[in-house]
């Protein structure tokens, strides 16, 4: 009987499915791949699955279909395509650990799909959570599944609270690192362009992410991830910024004593840590200096400047499907700025005016989050 987990990587060719393979590299006696899927980028995914060798591939666009099976022919390896396909290949029973990486909204069917299924998941898709954090945790925990966070702050938070569980949180702050535009007025940010929003000072990750960490939208999605997460209140919930990200995130109990989980800016630890959990296994990740980084400051969070984050804790505030609300708005957002459709501040105007607009429900059910998504959608790209 073989000790290795059995992985399905859903979004393998993106930022954390690239990672998270040179994690199963380093380690192929503790991993092995058993699903890779990809969106688009059939080249990538085709290479991986050569390289990997898993029981199963899926590429969501489905017009590349025939691409990616004609050039894995000659391999042991099954194909399909599209969401569909996705859904159903996470619930074979030889898989072990689902990591679900598939960006935004387009992860949740196959998350919630895996859980159905009794699959542990590692969750790098934040999204599920702030789309419906209320179902997929009623069902995780319906069907005893752990959800190990693979964001840095959510795994920084629960790294924190290990051998903690059975003790009340005070609260926890998620640090920010402030992104590209920290301290920057609305003056600068009306003009600021997407090639700057794209450079960020310390983490290496895709497009939506870092134009979303710009704008403190991918704060805002944390703070709602975190409240489900770890079955949090509001008001327990604090975001500083800390412009070195060395400090990854910190609980603070009610005896006012604090944890902090710190490490060098690094995407790979936390996947380890998801997927390796219960066990620390040995990496040869680099290590922090203290001497490099003799001071560590933080500051609050500009909220007034960068008004997704205020939003963002206005959606978690009012529930329902507020959150769902802010998050279509968002992604069509930041996919209409990457097109130079509009500017850096109009993301903002965009997601308030959605959340004024669509109509609030207060205990939706899984089809009432579709519909809120879509129609938040097409309100949207009208707007613009």
């Amino acid at each position: 009987m073989s000790d290795k987990k059995n992985i399905a990587i859903l979004g393998s060719t993106g930022s954390i499915g690239t990672q998270t393979l040179d994690v199963i590299r380093a380690n192929p006696e503790a991993f092995s791949v058993e699903v890779l899927t990809g969106n688009g980028n059939a080249d990538l995914l085709i290479r991986q699955a050569i390289e990997f060798n898993p029981n199963t591939v899926v590429i969501a666009d489905e017009s590349k279909y025939q691409y990616v099976k004609e050039a894995l022919a000659s391999h042991d390896i099954k194909v399909f395509s599209g969401n569909k396909a996705i859904a159903e290949v996470v619930q074979m029973d030889s898989i072990d650990i689902v990591l679900a990486a598939i960006v935004g909204y387009a992860g949740l069917e196959s998350t919630l799909s895996a859980i159905k299924a009794g699959k542990q998941i590692a969750l790098a898709n934040k999204e599920t959570l702030v789309v419906a954090g209320d179902l997929v945790t009623a069902l995780a925990k319906e069907k005893g599944v752990n959800l190990y966070p693979v964001d840095s702050e959510h795994s920084a938070i629960f790294q924190c609270l290990a051998g903690e569980f059975h003790n009340p949180i005070e609260k926890i702050y998620l640090t920010a690192s402030g992104g590209p535009f920290r301290g920057k007025d609305k003056t600068f940010l009306s003009s600021a362009k997407k090639e700057q929003a794209l450079k960020h000072p310390n983490w290496e990750m895709g497009a939506k992410i870092t134009i979303d960490s710009a704008s403190l939208m991918n704060k805002g999605l944390e703070v709602i991830e975190a409240k489900w997460l770890f079955g949090l209140k509001p008001e327990q919930i604090d975001v500083i910024v800390h412009p070195q990200s060395i400090v990854h995130s910190i609980v603070q109990f009610n005896d006012g004593s604090m944890k902090a989980q710190m490490g060098l800016p690094d995407m790979k630890l936390p996947i380890q840590y998801a997927i390796g959990y219960p066990n620390r296994m040995r990496s040869d990740f680099p290590r922090f200096d203290f001497m490099k980084y003799p001071q560590l400051t933080f500051e609050p969070a500009d909220t007034k400047t960068f008004r997704n984050l205020a939003l963002a804790f206005d959606a978690m505030n009012k529930g329902g499907n507020a959150p769902c609300i802010l998050n279509a708005a968002n992604e069509v957002a930041v996919a209409a700025f990457l097109k130079d459709k509009i500017g850096f501040l109009q993301m903002s105007d965009l997601v308030e005016k959605c959340i004024q607009t669509i109509a609030y429900i207060a205990k939706p059910s899984y089809e009432d989050y579709v519909e809120t998504d879509k129609e938040t959608r097409r309100i949207a790209e009208e707007n613009i």
